[in-house]
């Protein structure tokens, strides 16, 4: 075993309990059973049964060119839909980059859309309206959660509070550009 600190398991492993990424790095990795279980989640998002607010990403992968698939949570703010990595550097964020941003994103209707990154200091509104989307209130337990587990902050964190993370957590306005693409191969 090497000398380097490890992560604690729960910030590695677990599905049905928190992960924690409020370590500040610039990749945390997805439990491996999220991981496995991605294929279902595109299923129940490509069948409507999960909430409105979760879509599928569709990207080539930035060295295979195999189209990779993702399974993330959507919000709005200021009029504009946005996608937020939790993960922060994930792969889903470098492939985006590696295609300029050109995606298939969508839930029963997949769309041609282009992901544009948000700089650093103009995501902490973002961030704020991902913790509170769907109406939850800051006293809402999922809201605290995931302030608590993916951020870092407390449960009803300001903007200036969110700002001080926001670097680590890449954002994505999405502008849909036109019909349903073809079916992938």
């Amino acid at each position: 075993m090497s000398g380097e600190p490890q992560p604690a398991k729960e910030r590695t492993e677990g599905f049905l309990k928190p992960v924690d990424y409020s370590h500040r790095s610039l990749y945390r990795r997805p439990p491996d059973l999220y991981l496995r279980s991605q294929s279902l989640g595109h299923l129940l998002t490509a069948l409507g049964a999960v909430p409105s607010y979760v879509v599928n990403l569709e990207v080539p992968g930035r060295r295979s060119g195999v189209v990779r698939r993702t399974t993330l949570v959507q919000t709005s703010s200021g009029g504009d839909d946005y996608l937020v990595a939790l993960a922060g550097e994930s792969d889903w964020v470098r492939n985006v980059r590696a295609a300029k941003g050109r995606v298939v994103i969508g839930r029963r209707e997949r769309r041609s859309a282009r992901l544009v990154e948000v700089p650093p200091g103009e995501r902490a509104p973002v961030i704020h309206s991902y913790l509170f989307r769907a109406g939850r209130s800051p006293s809402s337990k999922a809201a605290a959660r995931e302030a608590r587990y993916y951020f870092g902050l407390n449960p009803n964190p300001s903007l200036e509070e969110i700002q001080q993370v926001a670097s680590y957590y890449p954002v994505f306005r999405v502008e849909k550009l036109g019909q349903e693409p073809a079916a992938p191969e």
